[in-house]
């Protein structure tokens, strides 16, 4: 006897498809259980198409559009419910192929009410009503054919077979297998075991696990992942089993399949499989075991999913990979990626397929662990990186520390198995995959931590697409670029136009106390890419270059013409770097470095000649000239002293104007003569250092400069507590001193780098800037009061807008190459900085 139907379990991601007579309650069921966008309706795409849901003569372009709607959910993962008769399996058949194309589950809701209440509801409508025998064919067509919907590929099939049960079912959307978003861990990812008990036993203590205990436990709540291929090969492979089954079933370890444990279960199950690749091993050694062991086994095998989606989406794991698409999907074809990975049929000189080398292309945010071809050492490439070191073939047994990123290796006692082939080439650390002009071209988005989803205008993507393509250096040494700053807003002191006080305001009202006062060197903005060495740079960036790194400026050109200077400039900082013992503290084998580089005029010798030293000369003569035309016709009886003394005042500010930029300016040739004042270490292997505090960043640099001071400056800085008036007085007068001296000014910061108040980005620093410097951007009588008043209105709002998001990009790009993630993901990010460039916002700024 049938028993009544009282729910019905829909997957959160899926297709749903009503089937059901006219008038059975399929529309009032769909509008009841699920949200309106969630519905397809074959009505409602012939209205889309035809303005009338009742013209039958739109049908097959009301299909195609309702096909191309459900197709466009499932690719984008959103649950789908079809509400249309579907009783025939032609049309059945064409939606089960979109699930299967989108790799999603189908279930069927078939609603096998009678015949007469189908009639009666369909009596009942005043909006329209389907011929009665139509109704009484759909009927019919439907209860000869649902026996047959599992074989058509449906998952799931529900039968609703009364009017109590329509009104009383309820629907409840369940998680799929892999979906383990909500388990943050922490977790502990183990690549391929293969037998290797001793060895698994070892690196489980190595990651603090109390390996006495039964089961196996982490005193912190720390969770193993079993990368899959616990068995075969190796000489110990019940032991193994006991340990990840007991551990899983405590809820200690989690566990996916592997090609061998799959091939192991069809064995089991007296499956004419080939007994090759170990599997001898694991027969044997399960012989030795009661049969009830086997069967435990069996039904743990069984119980093991292809892949887990893990931590909010930022972490999955599949024993042989995954590419970004069918993360959190469920098919057959899903399965067998996730076992084997993608291959063309081909097999290699040892009778083993090719498969293709999905890595190089990946570009999703998850980071994907994986095990299955054994590397000599694991190395992340794009966001995601293989574990399995060959244990079983003397190698090591590896494990990876999330969300740390940690590695932790334990060697083979020794050679368990003899390999077929050698393991491969070191994975290599980087991207291999070209960069496409559709990620950059047109108006886009680019998604950043720190200040949500940035826009990029098609307009200005061409712009930086010139500088890009053109003058840009290779793009895979291109990591950050810097942002532009804001300066302090207009000072209302008399004869000032910037001043502390306006920089403090701003941080004050922001509710940020602890600041940090940096030197502004006067020269020009460089980034500069260094490796420890060649191996280094050819590891981590791809790239076999003499210099292990680059220097470029704030537009991603190349700093120096020639490259011999790059190159000692570089040594210089690899050197600071090696003799300070940066590179062991950070374990790192290159840097990413913030740091103006020194004279003004090494790097805008043409433009000083050109406009301010041009503009100076002009300026003497013209005015020198008009002071002895003065001066004689004064000493004529003409009375011009009023002029005169307009025209020595002017003479005294250009006088000072060319004071202000020769302070800049001295030659220099090639690397001789250039100072380096870097500011801030950006990043390093596993870390974007820019989120650690500025006082940290300048104390390293301390550290290079007395290691060895050759050719760098110290950026000198005050902190400022602004409750203390003594505090803001001092680092005032500090500025004072500095900018009457001829310097530049400085940069006000969080003492804490990053800082996020209300929800929104705390600007990351403002530029106040000397009387005398000034003169260099607003002309050489800007303080003349008349001028003085007219640049207090300048507009500051767009200049601060841009400055937070090309900071936020900036960081996101680093983050993004820290965790290895696709070149293009992170080329996103700093072509967006080199778009936003191109806003028109005041130069002066």
């Amino acid at each position: 006897m049938r028993q009544p139907l009282t729910s019905i379990k829909i997957p959160e991601l899926g297709l749903v498809v009503l089937c059901g007579a006219s008038g059975s309650g399929k529309s009032t069921f769909a509008r009841r259980h699920f949200g309106e966008t969630e519905v397809v309706s074959s009505d409602q795409c012939r209205a889309l198409v035809s303005d009338d849901e009742t013209d039958q003569s739109v049908t097959p372009a009301a299909f195609e559009l309702l096909h191309t709607i459900v197709d466009k959910r499932l690719e984008l993962g959103r649950l789908t419910v079809v509400d249309a008769t579907n009783v025939k399996p032609e049309d059945r058949k064409s939606l089960v192929e979109l699930a299967r194309r989108n790799d999603v589950l189908a279930t069927a809701v078939v609603f096998d009410l009678p015949l007469a209440l189908c009639l009666e509801h369909n009596g009942e409508r005043r909006d329209r009503q389907t011929p009665e025998h139509a109704i009484r064919r759909q009927h019919a067509t439907l209860r000869r054919t649902a026996k047959r919907l599992r074989k058509e590929g449906f998952t799931r099939v529900y039968t609703v077979g009364s009017a109590s049960e329509l009104d009383s079912v309820e629907i409840v959307r369940t998680k799929l297998w892999n979906d383990r978003r909500d388990d943050a861990g922490p977790f502990d990812i183990i690549g391929d075991v293969h037998g290797c008990h001793a060895e698994l036993v070892e690196l489980l203590g190595e990651l603090g696990y109390d390996t006495s205990a039964e089961p196996i436990a982490h005193p912190e709540g720390r969770k193993a992942v079993f990368l899959g291929d616990l068995v075969d090969r190796g000489p110990a492979v019940t032991e193994v089993l006991d340990v990840a089954m007991s551990m899983v079933a405590a809820g200690t370890a989690l566990c996916i399949l592997g090609n061998h444990e799959n091939k192991l279960r069809r064995a089991l199950a007296g499956r004419n499989v080939q007994v090759s690749h170990g599997l001898a091993e694991s027969l044997a050694q399960l012989e030795a075991r009661d049969p009830e062991f086997s069967e435990q086994v069996a039904g743990f095998i069984d119980s093991l999913v292809s892949h887990y989606v893990l931590d909010g989406g930022r972490l999955v794991v599949a024993h042989a990979g995954l590419p970004e698409r069918y993360h959190g999907r469920s098919s057959r074809r899903v399965r067998t990626l996730a076992l084997y990975g993608d291959t063309d049929g081909e097999t290699d000189e040892f009778g083993l397929p090719v498969r293709y080398e999905w890595a190089s292309d990946y570009r999703g945010d998850a980071a994907v662990v994986y095990g299955h071809t054994p590397v000599p050492a694991p190395g992340w490439i794009n966001n995601t990186i293989c574990l399995d070191t060959g244990a079983v073939f003397g190698g090591e047994l590896t494990a990876l520390r999330w969300p740390e990123r940690e590695l932790v290796s334990v060697a083979a006692a020794r050679e368990h198995y003899a390999p077929i082939r050698p393991a491969a080439s070191d994975a290599p650390r980087h991207s291999t995959r070209h960069l496409s002009l559709d990620d950059v071209l047109g108006k886009h988005h680019v998604d950043t931590g720190l200040a949500g989803r940035v826009t990029i205008d098609a307009e200005r993507s061409s712009a930086a697409l010139e500088v890009m393509s053109r003058f840009a250096t290779d793009p895979r040494w291109l990591v950050y670029l810097p942002p532009t700053m804001a300066p302090a807003a207009a000072s209302k002191r008399e004869d000032f136009l910037e001043h502390p006080d306006e920089a403090f305001s701003l941080f004050r009202k922001a509710g940020v106390n602890d600041l940090i006062c940096q030197e502004k060197h006067m020269g020009s903005r460089a980034v500069l890419i260094v490796a420890r060495n060649a191996d280094a740079a050819q590891s981590r960036f791809g790239i076999a270059n003499d210099d292990a790194g680059v220097i470029v400026t704030r537009t991603g050109r190349p700093f120096f013409g020639e490259p011999g200077a790059a190159r000692v400039l570089l040594d210089r900082l690899r050197t600071a770097a090696e003799a300070a013992g940066t590179w062991d503290q950070l374990g790192t084998d290159w840097l990413v470095v913030d740091a103006e580089m020194l004279p003004w005029s090494a790097k805008s010798a043409g433009l000083v000649q050109d406009l301010y030293a041009a503009a100076g000369a002009a300026g003497a003569n013209v005015l020198g000239a008009a002071s002895h035309l003065l001066s004689g016709a004064r000493g004529r009886g003409i009375e011009l002293d009023a002029l005169a003394e307009r025209t020595r005042k002017r003479a005294e500010h250009v006088e000072h104007y060319v004071d202000a930029y020769r302070r800049y300016c001295w030659e220099v040739e090639g690397a001789e003569g250039v100072e380096l004042a870097p500011f801030q270490l950006l990043a390093a292997e596993g870390e974007v250092l820019a989120r650690r505090p500025h006082s940290w960043h300048l104390e390293q640099i301390d550290a290079w400069i007395s290691a060895s001071s050759d050719g760098l400056r110290r950026t000198d800085r005050r902190s400022v507590d602004l409750d203390s008036d003594v505090s803001v007085a001092q680092a005032t007068d500090w500025w004072l001193s500095m900018t009457e001296a001829g310097g530049e000014g400085m940069v006000v910061k969080p003492a804490s780098s990053i800082v996020r108040t209300g929800g929104n980005l705390v600007l990351p620093g403002v530029k106040c800037r000397g009387r005398s410097y000034l003169r260099l951007i607003y002309g050489p009588e800007y303080l003349e009061p008349a001028n003085l008043e007219r640049l207090r209105g300048r507009s500051l709002g767009r200049k601060a807008s841009l400055a937070r998001r090309e900071f936020a990009l900036g960081i996101e790009a680093l983050d993004r190459f820290v965790a290895n993630e696709h070149l293009s993901r992170i080329h996103e990010c700093v072509f967006g900085v080199l778009a936003l460039e191109s806003e028109p916002v005041d130069p002066r700024l």
